[in-house]
């Protein structure tokens, strides 16, 4: 795990994503923060760049290639996998069927949006602190 990589916001919503966007600002992470508007603008990202994410949020219901699209595309490209970025839903749709979904493709976490900004703040401080302190074998190369 890459804990200085970018981190990777895929969220359609040009609202959700600002918001997303300033909530990071305001946390201070010195991760360079990079957007995509949906999972094939997300997938092209991570094909064509050579360095490795240190997290990826994203949404599930997105046009061209959804969220659970994406996440079944890197499961199945070893090159991809082995990067071992945490791949997180973070969105406001969900169901039984979504979660099951994402679980099922190995997903590393399914989050609600709160609604609040301070609600939000706290969520993406928490799942951020958590991959910072987590150990990976890129730890020990």
């Amino acid at each position: 795990m890459n804990k200085q990589g970018p981190i990777i916001i895929i969220e359609d919503d040009k609202d959700d994503r600002e918001i997303l966007l300033e909530v990071f600002k305001k946390l201070g992470y010195k991760n360079i923060i990079t957007h995509c508007s949906d999972g094939q603008e997300a997938l092209n990202f991570l094909l064509d760049n050579n360095e490795i994410p240190f997290l990826i949020l994203s949404d599930i219901n997105m046009p061209k290639l959804s969220g659970l699209e994406l996440r079944e595309i890197i499961q199945r490209n070893d090159d991809l996998r082995m990067k071992c970025v945490p791949f997180i839903f973070f969105t406001t749709a969900t169901s039984k069927k979504s979660v099951w979904d994402a679980y099922a493709l190995s997903v590393q976490g399914f989050f609600i949006k709160p609604i609040s900004f301070k609600e939000l703040e706290n969520t993406i401080k928490r799942i951020v602190d958590y991959w910072l302190d987590c150990k990976s074998p890129g730890d020990y190369l």
